[in-house]
């Protein structure tokens, strides 16, 4: 007899780092299992990251939206970018999200950062709960980021949190490519 799929919410969460490369592991996990998967990401705009370097290299089913403009964290952001070009790519982002959850066009759906856009003033957290309302029954639905709201979590089937217990920052080193991007 064949399993019963049964799709889930899934939240990763924390301070610490690697919550969207674990994102990216689920994707590939899923993609090599035969699931077509999207990823949005809501913050890390055009950073050329490995991941994303890696899925486009792959030919694996996983497609990466990028709808963020870039870091809002004032030590990271890019002061050239206007916090209302955030606020507009954010509010496309959500548009776009809700189409991609309530579709079955994607078997897993990673929102990466949505957490992000949430603290800082993006979106709400009004709206991730009405994507998980709009959710297609027979869609995963990963959910990343910082700060994921109590009321995200409690109506999560699966909840991870990453913590930092030591990062190299503190000693002075800068991030570095193939490690933390």
């Amino acid at each position: 007899m064949p399993r019963r799929r049964h799709p889930l919410v899934m939240v990763l969460t924390g301070d610490g780092k690697g919550k969207t490369t674990s994102a990216f592991g689920q994707a590939l996990r899923a993609a090599g299992n035969g699931l077509s998967v999207v990823v949005v990401q809501f913050i890390k705009g055009s950073w050329k990251t490995g991941e994303v370097e890696a899925v486009r290299r792959s030919g694996l089913p996983i497609t990466v939206e990028r709808v963020g403009r870039g870091f809002t964290i004032e030590a990271l952001r890019d002061r050239r970018i206007p916090m209302e070009e955030h606020e507009r790519a954010a509010r496309s982002g959500i548009v776009r999200a809700r189409e991609l959850v309530a579709s079955d066009g994607f078997d897993l759906v990673v929102l990466d950062e949505i957490f992000g856009a949430i603290k800082a003033g993006l979106i709400t957290e009004e709206e991730v709960l009405a994507l998980l309302d709009a959710r297609h029954p027979d869609v995963h639905l990963l959910l990343t980021g910082r700060d994921a709201p109590a009321s995200v979590i409690e109506r999560a089937d699966l909840a991870s949190e990453v913590r930092l217990l030591k990062h190299p920052y503190g000693r002075g080193v800068e991030a570095q490519r193939g490690i933390e991007f």
